[in-house]
């Protein structure tokens, strides 16, 4: 009689294999064991390089600030730019760091530094992202959803800044929206879907069920023969990806159980909807997702950009803040607002654009742990330095981990078996912004 590991091989559970083809991104090893996740994050990442001077640190007395104004926010003496009065009304849970200043003007360096808080190593340490930093720190390993989720990553600047380095697989994100550009596709609602996670209309629940089973068998079995990480992880993954299968939690990446009028408010456009899958990740209890809105490269025509971009990143922040805070989630939820580097505070004329700047810039922190309402650091009355508050990737990165509980100090294990600290030794936790 044949043993049914040698019916898999012959093909029976081809369809399984197939209706999980995402599972390798998946990639969610068992560890040790955590109580649900207390905190989450969301990072809003601006790829490109946004010029932060027309959005939180304007310049209205010099030439270099441009032809637009600044508004009130809720917090007395906090102001911001015009383009973004959803966000003000929120300014009391914002903390903006004005003293942004980093070494790496280059998109790819600005992009692996300021996600994972230090620079590529020349030693060959591979650094895991900030979302796998925070995968392992907060995340629950035996929950249905995977611990750090990207939605409509654009890595083409940098692959190793999104990837989970010497952490390993089991804290690499699952990807929905990979690489997607057009802000205004028309089928948003596939695109933030997760591929294949419905087995396939002709494979009853006892057949999956059978393949399923055979597959399991067969994973073990070359475990046994291949024992470590790399098997365990791999097992890990597939047992994570049945499970969301066979659970309710792939229901969470279905937006149309929303109402038509909140959708709207988000703005039916990649990044709206974007945060909207954002708010109900949180609501499930996901402590890492990342949101993209990209196209912030504003060499040239900068200021109807910036504009636009703006009111796209106002509807659909705006709304995100206003639901956490309406189901009480904004306590417990940090949004991070950032991209590799700022802009030129001096205008190309000729281009009515900006260049690359990371000598002085902004970042923002907002939402639980964050002591808001105010402005940390100060750049000089052109726009081209820091006078108060210098801020590094390290310094950021020590702040993020200060506001979540997280100790910045604690080291991992890395690939070349030195103990690294989640940041670098030489961070300065920005303590102000730490409420």
């Amino acid at each position: 009689m044949l043993h049914r590991r040698h019916l898999l091989r012959a093909g029976a559970v081809s369809t399984a294999v197939s209706m999980s083809g995402w599972m390798g991104r998946l990639a969610q090893a068992a560890g040790e064991s955590k109580t649900r996740p207390k905190r989450s994050c969301i990072l809003l990442w601006m790829n490109g390089g946004p010029a932060t001077i027309d959005l939180w640190d304007r310049k209205l007395d010099h030439e270099n600030g441009g032809p637009f104004k600044e508004i009130a926010t809720k917090a007395p003496g906090l102001r911001i730019g015009e383009h973004l009065p959803k966000i003000a009304e929120f300014g009391n849970h914002l903390a903006v760091l004005r003293g942004m200043s980093t070494k790496e003007g280059d998109h790819g360096r600005g992009t692996y530094i300021m996600r994972t808080g230090v620079a590529p190593s020349a030693a060959g340490i591979q650094y895991p992202s900030i979302g796998a930093l925070m995968s392992k720190e907060l995340g629950d390993p035996h929950a249905e959803l995977p611990n750090f989720i990207s939605i409509a990553p654009q890595r083409f600047f940098s692959q190793d800044a999104y990837g989970s380095g010497f952490l390993g697989p089991q804290h690499a994100s699952l990807v929905v929206g990979d690489n997607q550009f057009n802000n205004n596709a028309p089928n948003l609602d596939q695109i933030l879907k997760v591929q294949d996670l419905e087995k396939p209309k002709s494979v009853d629940d006892a057949t999956s069920a059978a393949r399923i089973d055979m597959l399991r068998d067969m994973q073990e079995e070359f475990s046994a023969a291949r024992p470590g990480a790399v098997s365990k992880s791999h097992s890990a993954a597939y047992d994570r990806a049945i499970r969301l299968m066979q659970s309710a939690g792939g229901k969470v990446f279905d937006l149309s159980d929303e109402k038509a009028a909140v959708r709207d408010k988000y703005g039916r456009n990649l990044f709206g909807q974007g945060c909207l899958l954002a708010r109900r990740l949180v609501e499930k209890g996901v402590p890492f997702i990342e949101v993209t809105l990209g196209n912030w490269d504003t060499h040239q025509n900068n200021f109807d950009l910036v504009k636009t971009l703006c009111a796209t990143l106002d509807g659909a922040w705006g709304a995100l803040m206003g639901d956490l805070k309406e189901r009480g989630l904004l306590d417990t939820t940090t949004i991070v607002w950032m991209g590799e580097f700022g802009r030129t505070p001096k205008i190309v004329k000729e281009r009515n654009g900006r260049d690359h700047y990371a000598a002085a810039w902004s970042t923002v922190i907002a939402g639980g742990g964050v002591k808001g309402g105010q402005a940390v650091g100060k750049t000089s009355k052109d726009g081209a330095t820091v006078d108060e508050r210098v801020t590094t990737s390290a310094d950021l990165m020590a702040t993020v981990c200060k506001v979540l509980g997280i100790n910045p100090e604690k080291t991992n294990m890395s690939n070349v078996g030195r103990p690294i600290p989640i940041a670098d030794r030489t961070a300065n936790a920005v303590t102000e912004a730490v409420a």
